[in-house]
């Protein structure tokens, strides 16, 4: 078992040396698996869902609206949209019974209440989450409209305060009063209201990443900051991982990442765009050459399985 491990080791190694490796935050003496993984025979569809999602693209469709959504990412497990917001707009008080709801703040200003907690306002840049249960309301306040990236569990609705009027029923649903013993979740000190991303990150150290890279971390979440000088594109023969039935998205925060994805081929995502990969595609992220490139990744768990390939020694 050692000399096997030793063997995967130089493996990995081996690739470092001959600039296959992007830069990427890996432990190169962790021990290295072998396994037979279910790879789909026919890839699954993007469907109505897109390699990457342009923001100017999707501004210019909604040019001259001053409320609207645009859903950018719909699958069995995550519901993302972008939506804009005339000053003065308001979100009344609500929670999500069994899961968080996170936001990507990319302008105008928000005035986010949350129970428990100081009111504050975000602005650009800004990493907002609410844990379940935990009752919310915001603002849209100043003078411009407010746009924000909103990801939520798809097919679960909100629940509103017993104390207020019966909600407009949702498709399919209606709401009725009920009782319920269970809590509010909490935060702590990963899982925090806000991260300033331009402040706490850019500012704080402009030539590396944060010490604490998670924004959200529990048993059904990884939100998580991936940020690293940009290096030259690897080769095509480094084909990153797949995921075994889950899929994967990015929010590129700052500067430009490359993407390789299986069938899709080789792109480059500019800060505000959107990139998904679905469940069984191999995909290989890396940081764009010129610059600091930071993406923000959403997937199901801090322990998401990593599929790569047999030559690859479980590194990318």
């Amino acid at each position: 078992m050692r000399a096997m491990k030793r063997a995967l080791l130089c493996c990995g190694a081996a690739f470092a040396a001959v600039g296959i490796l992007p830069a990427l935050a890996q432990d190169a003496n962790a021990p290295v698996w072998y396994a037979w993984a279910p790879k789909p025979n026919v890839l699954p569809s993007y469907g109505a869902n897109t390699p990457v999602t342009r923001l100017p693209a999707v501004a210019a469709k909604h040019k001259g609206q001053k409320n609207w959504s645009e859903q950018v990412i719909l699958t069995p497990r995550y519901d993302a949209k972008w939506i804009q917001s005339a000053p003065g707009t308001k979100v009344s008080t609500r929670y999500y019974p069994d899961d968080r709801i996170v936001w990507v703040v990319w302008g105008g200003q928000i005035r986010f209440t949350i129970e428990g907690q100081q009111p504050f306002v975000a602005t650009k840049g800004f990493l907002v989450q609410v844990p379940q249960r935990v009752r919310y309301s915001m603002e849209t306040v100043g003078s411009e409209p407010s746009l924000r990236f909103e990801v939520t569990h798809t097919g679960i609705n909100p629940v509103f305060p017993g104390d207020a009027s019966r909600p407009a029923s949702p498709p399919g649903e209606h709401y009725m009063k009920i009782s319920t013993p269970t809590q509010p979740d909490t935060y702590d000190a990963i899982n925090r209201p806000y991260v300033d991303f331009f402040k706490d990150v850019v500012a704080a150290d402009p030539t590396h990443g944060p010490k604490q890279s998670r924004v959200v971390s529990d048993e059904a979440n990884l939100v998580n900051i991936i940020r690293g000088q940009g290096v030259p594109t690897p080769p095509d023969s480094n084909r990153g991982h797949f995921h075994l039935g889950d899929d994967e998205f990015w929010f590129i925060l700052e500067g430009k990442c490359d993407y390789l994805i299986e069938d899709v081929g080789l792109l480059t995502a500019n800060a505000g765009d959107i990139v998904f990969v679905p469940p069984g595609r191999f995909h290989r992220a890396s940081w764009a050459n010129g610059q600091m490139d930071t993406r923000l990744s959403f997937n199901v768990s801090p322990n998401l399985f990593h599929a790569f390939g047999e030559d690859a020694g479980g590194r990318q």
